[in-house]
């Protein structure tokens, strides 16, 4: 490998957020590791699962949706990766990009997104005002492996993972568990989350744990307001897919470009929406500070009723019916007496479900109507931006405009298919044997088999320049032991991998989770050595299931289940 491959198949052990922005290949190669992964596979043999086959893809994908809630929570600390400092990422990173470009396009680096994404200073919101101004967080993301050894952490008694890891979590899982095929599934990064696009019914949007269809995009919630703001306020810097990627800042993709321009067209009908009497109530429940200035009427008992608005909202919390849509009539029912008014406030408009004004759907037209009815509303452009903004979102996608490279593969087989158009039908050793046959054809699907951590299968160099370089959390935690004491620690931990066969775990990995391989151990071990600067005349033997780590005047000895030549360090 050279520098630069070395550094790219590195980060695919690691696979930090930074990393996955640098080298967009990462986030499908974290898809395709899952899906080799024999931990989703055995979803399909859940009861929760039994019959799926036979239902729509939305059910499927509901299906999906709570299995991963109830077994997943959200993850994003500062403890669990530990940190690194921005010199050292730029001087990484810095034949890859230009540093003043990174920091105009990443979180770690100084981006803060639209003003109206965060009312807090970025760092202070991530808890990083604690520490130097020059310190990021690793924020690693996690195949499924690792977001299930959560579970072995104290307090905690489910799996996790940040938001690119459930991204990728979810399209391995809604593919293999609710056979979508994946040409319908698109993953988004901005500088700040990430999310799927998954092309069936209106469209589907995964966003951490959960799912927004498109009348939940727009029914003014709180959790629908929480995840429409990536998209409402942050660029999207790279659209991953089976046939490739696209990025804001690279001037080539690899992705289809019909498949990008179908993509885009489905998002922005997903995200627009006429006007209705629903979604104008919809609106104002999300932008709560209008509220004050409408109030509700209806007819009940033949009498016509008035009650301010925000009144009326205070009744949805803890019922089950909501303004504006079918079940408003029972929430009506539940207003108290004494909150109605006999005759309208007469400074506020007036929402009735009746008034042709809420027939209109096309937004200028309703712009001038409604002024008509309440001129006073002539000086509040912000609140016509805000609903033109609700009513139709323009995502900041990548540009079209790009060079479009031929997918890797495509010269050699002569076809023209999509070198990823695995079909769910297919079986787990299928899919296995498929992609390890298109390693050498592309880039991607070697990536995967790098961060599926399939050590007889891949090269030991970048697996150990990322332990060596990348595990600051293991380092930490045995700072103030001497050597003895870090054997002593690793031998009183289960002597067993959170990775199958002859896959390996990362030195962090082995701290956080407090388990391991002897070899995971014993790595775990070199690399502490190797930070002491102690390493002179290192060694490390095999003898049978023995590993044993040589200094010139001790030795550590551990036991490995793992069939793996010993690596040069």
């Amino acid at each position: 490998m050279n520098s630069k491959d070395l550094e790219k198949y590195s980060s695919a052990f690691t696979l930090s957020d930074m990393e996955i922005f640098i080298f967009p290949d990462l986030m499908y190669a974290m898809v395709l590791a899952n899906i080799l992964s024999p931990e989703i596979w055995k979803w399909r043999h859940d009861p929760w699962f039994s019959g799926i086959e036979k239902m729509a893809p939305l059910k499927r994908i509901h299906r999906v949706k709570q299995f991963i809630m109830d077994r997943y929570d959200f993850n994003l600390d500062l403890e669990t990766w530990g940190l690194t400092d921005k010199q050292t990422e730029i001087n990484r990173f810095g034949e890859f990009i230009d540093p003043d470009v990174l920091s105009r396009s990443n979180a770690l680096f100084g981006y803060e997104g639209d003003k109206y994404y965060f009312s807090m200073d970025i760092r202070r919101h991530f808890g990083l005002d604690k520490y130097d101004s020059d310190v990021i967080p690793y924020w690693k993301t996690e195949t499924v492996e690792a977001m299930n050894a959560f579970r072995f952490k104290p307090g905690r008694e489910r799996g996790a993972g940040e938001c690119v890891s459930l991204a990728c979590l979810y399209a391995a899982a809604l593919f293999i568990a609710g056979r979508i095929p994946l040409e319908k599934i698109f993953l988004m990064g901005t500088p700040l989350h990430s999310q799927n696009f998954i092309l069936t019914d209106e469209g589907v949007l995964t966003n951490n744990r959960r799912i927004i269809t498109k009348p939940m995009w727009f029914n003014g919630t709180e959790l629908t307001t929480l995840a429409r703001r990536a998209l409402e306020n942050e660029q999207v810097t790279i659209v991953a897919h089976g046939s490739g990627y696209i990025h804001s800042l690279y001037p080539e993709a690899t992705i289809d470009k019909e498949a990008y321009l179908k993509f885009r067209d489905r998002l922005n009908r997903y995200l627009e929406s006429p006007l209705s009497f629903e979604t104008f109530v919809n609106f104002l429940r999300s932008h709560n500070r209008y509220q004050k200035f409408f109030q509700l009427t209806w007819v009940q008992s033949g009498i016509q009723k008035y009650i301010p608005l925000e009144k009326a909202f205070s009744y949805e919390h803890g019922s089950k019916n909501r303004l504006g849509d079918r079940t408003a009539r029972n929430l009506l029912a539940e207003i108290d007496e004494e909150d109605l008014i006999p005759q309208p406030v007469d400074f506020r408009a007036i929402l009735d479900a009746g008034d042709p004004l809420y027939t209109l759907t096309d937004l200028t037209e309703f712009r001038n109507r409604f002024l008509e009815q309440y001129p006073r509303f002539a000086n509040h452009t912000a609140f016509f931006q805000d609903l033109k903004k609700f009513h139709h979102t323009n995502p900041k996608l990548p540009s079209v405009n790009k060079t479009y490279l031929e997918p890797a593969g495509h010269r050699d087989t002569g076809s023209p298919e999509n070198l990823f158009a695995l079909s769910p039908d297919l079986s787990q050793e299928e899919i296995s044997s498929q992609l390890s046959a298109w390693r050498q054809l592309s880039p991607v699907a070697d990536l995967a088999f790098y961060a599926g951590r399939y050590m007889d299968a891949c090269d030991w160099k970048p697996f150990l320049k990322a332990a060596f370089e990348r595990n600051p959390v293991s380092l930490e935690f045995f700072h103030e032991m001497d050597l003895d004491q870090v054997y002593r620690d690793l031998q009183s931990w289960p002597d067993k991998s959170i990775y199958d066969g002859n896959r390996m775990a990362m030195p962090d990995e082995v701290v956080n989770f407090k388990r391991g391989d002897g070899l995971e151990k014993a790595l775990t071990l070199v690399n502490c050595i190797k930070s002491r600067k102690e390493d002179d005349h290192l060694h490390l033997v095999r003898s049978g299931k023995e590993i044993r780590v040589k200094l010139p005047h001790k030795n550590f000895l551990f036991t490995t289940r793992k069939n793996l030549e010993i690596p040069p360090l």
